[in-house]
């Protein structure tokens, strides 16, 4: 079977598993039964074969086992997978946010802004409907409100007309297309200026948003709000740690609950945990932003105050180019808010996934199954084993990396998410934090950290199995490839965010790949020099020309010990070898010329009689 026929069969897989589950009222969104497609098939308890074709029984039988997995409403597992689907297919990071919100922007007055920019207006009647059009760009552009809004319009109208009459619409229009849109861009800028400075000073602005008292509530909410839910969340999984923990060491047998759905339940609570980590590191990124832009603001505002104070009529010049940059940090707080707001929707989408774990056992159950236990906190763990770190000349076939000998130790990229694979393999599946501080072990450019000295010696004495091991349990519990990021150790699964339905699904990947690059010279046109010279006698004859040696006087002196010591150079052009092709000579058989004058001398008489005889041959003899 070719790889696109290959291909073909997978996606008619997924659709029809897809509308078997929504026929039977559950909708599931075709990415994660793709993922639920790929790990049936990993697991080798299911004895799928991806190296052979697969035969209708073996679909039929992909289709039955997906169906059953995907309309278990009880697994824990099946919840951290549509979590981490959901938060890699809805979370951007900063900066891919703002990119997206920045073009979603110009999108909304890409419209208007076309109409305007491509305008032949001549008439009066079409001069005023342009000139109409531009304030809706600048109510659009500027974000301080709605079109629908009479205050906001009637503010920005006034603005628009106080730096931009409609008289001057005759040398807009001559403009270039691209000047234009400049133009358009910096009134509304200026405009947006105008009006906050207006609303400070209490001249209006009842209708614009107060942007930064706004954030002042929100954020510090919402951070309280990430920081609770976050411990919360860390407290439950240090729970479930500490009750799988005692399952493995003393084989407790009080808990009715399958031991599967107890670590099903620990790594959903450690996926939530780390998402909830990412999220709440965005909003105290956003809330110093926040913080950054509302003091570049109110400064703004405050020089704003200092030039306009007093006068009748201040320059263009002057203030034009402060109301731009208070508008530039308006929109940076606008943004802010959106960037705000989408994360709370993050972490609001994350809480639909908790269902199966919250109704695996009370907080109640979960305190009498733990009673006579000390639940240990991940900190409390990592200082236990602090002291006793690894000696690298008991294992000197390994590469220990220690925080006292390593520059940028803390940056250092550890493998499984920094949990401890020692622990999770003989401790079956148990994720317990790696201490860093003992030490950290580079195997095959990869780095490896433990909960204990014992438990580094030992990974380290056989990595290799204990790596295999690892990726056997990942094909046994697939939410472990998302939590762990084992996507290196299955070339065959990528992350859900990169992946498209039945794309290199039962496909072994290709392991070689033609590639090519090419680098212009200058990429970054802003970097190039116009004015740069190469050539040294080119610079000496600007040098010269600038000097303006002719309007100057030399004056040199010459001592004894000076005498002689000075060094003098000259650059030449050596002589070049040059040849050239000239005519080449010739003869002919032409007569000679043989002519005698007689009488020139020798006569006595004053006269001269010359007598001039021509013996030259005819040409034609």
């Amino acid at each position: 079977m070719s790889r696109a026929q290959a291909e073909s069969v997978i996606k008619n897989i997924i659709r029809e598993i897809a509308q078997e589950c929504s026929s039977k009222g559950e909708k599931i969104s075709e990415t994660v039964v793709a993922f639920m497609v790929k790990a049936v098939v990993l697991d080798p308890k299911n004895h799928f074969n991806v190296d052979r074709t697969l035969t209708k029984q073996d679909v039929q039988k992909l289709i039955e086992l997906c169906v059953n997995r995907l309309l278990d409403h009880r697994s824990p597992a099946l919840d951290t997978i549509k979590m981490q689907v959901d938060f890699d297919m809805q979370y951007m990071s900063r900066r891919e946010f703002l990119d997206e919100l920045c073009k979603v922007l110009q999108s909304r007055v890409a419209q208007i802004s076309r109409e305007i920019t491509d305008s032949r207006a001549r008439a009066r009647d079409e001069l005023e409907g342009l000139y109409h059009k531009i304030v809706s760009y600048v109510v659009q552009h500027s974000g301080l409100g709605s079109l629908t809004d009479i205050n906001i319009v009637r503010e920005v109208t006034a603005g628009v007309q106080s730096v931009f009459p409609q008289s001057e619409l005759g040398t807009f229009m001559s403009l270039t297309k691209k000047d234009k849109e400049r133009q358009l861009s910096e009134l509304s800028m200026i405009v947006t200026g105008i009006c906050l400075f207006n609303k400070d000073c209490g001249k209006g602005g009842e209708s614009i948003q107060n942007l930064p008292g706004y954030l002042n509530e929100v954020i510090p909410d919402a951070t309280r709000d990430l920081e609770l839910e976050l411990e919360a969340c860390q407290a439950k999984a240090w729970k479930y740690t500490a009750l799988v923990e005692r399952l493995t060491e003393t084989g407790f047998s009080s808990c009715k609950v399958p031991p599967d759905l107890l670590r099903q339940a620990l790594y959903n609570l450690r996926q939530h945990e780390a998402f909830l980590k990412i999220t709440l590191a965005d909003v105290i990124l956003c809330a110093k932003q926040v913080e950054t832009l509302q003091t570049e603001f109110i400064e703004q505002l405050k020089l704003l105050k200092d030039k306009v104070h007093g006068k009748k009529a201040v320059p263009t010049a002057q203030v034009f180019p402060l109301f731009i940059d208070l508008a530039k940090q308006w929109s940076g707080m606008r943004d802010e808010s959106a960037l705000l707001s989408f994360l709370s929707d993050v972490v609001v989408r994350l809480r639909l996934h908790l269902s199966a774990q919250s109704q695996l056992l009370s907080e109640t159950q979960l305190n009498t199954l733990l009673e006579g236990v000390h639940v240990k906190t991940d900190m409390e763990r990592v200082s236990e084993s602090s002291e006793d770190k690894i000696d690298p000349s008991e294992m000197m076939s390994c590469e220990w990396f220690l925080p006292e000998t390593t520059a940028n130790f803390d940056t250092l990229p550890l493998q499984y998410r920094g949990v401890c694979g020692y622990t999770l393999v003989e401790k079956d599946g148990l994720l317990l934090p790696a201490n860093t501080a003992i030490g950290i072990l580079k195997h095959r450019e990869r780095y490896y950290g433990f909960v204990s000295k014992e438990a580094a010696y030992k990974f380290a004495s056989k990595p290799d199995e204990y790596i295999s091991l690892i990726a056997d349990r990942a094909k046994s519990c697939p939410e472990l490839i998302q939590l762990l990021e084992l996507y290196q150790q299955f070339a065959r699964v990528t992350p859900y965010s990169e992946m498209q339905s039945g794309e290199k699904l039962l496909v072994k990947p290709l392991t070689k790949s033609d590639s090519s690059t090419q680098t212009d010279t200058h990429p970054v046109d802003m970097n190039i020099v116009k004015s740069y010279e190469w050539n040294e006698w080119e610079l000496r004859r600007k040098a010269l020309k600038l000097v303006s040696l002719r309007t100057k006087v030399t004056h040199s002196v010459q001592t004894d010990l000076s005498h002689f010591r000075r060094h003098n150079c000259t650059q030449t052009y050596l002589p070049k070898d040059a040849v050239c092709q000239t005519k080449r000579d010739g003869t002919s058989s032409v007569p000679k010329p043989q002519i005698y004058l007689a009488g020139l001398r020798g006569e006595k008489t004053m006269a001269t009689n010359m007598i001039k005889v021509n013996l030259t041959r005819s040409v034609d003899e």
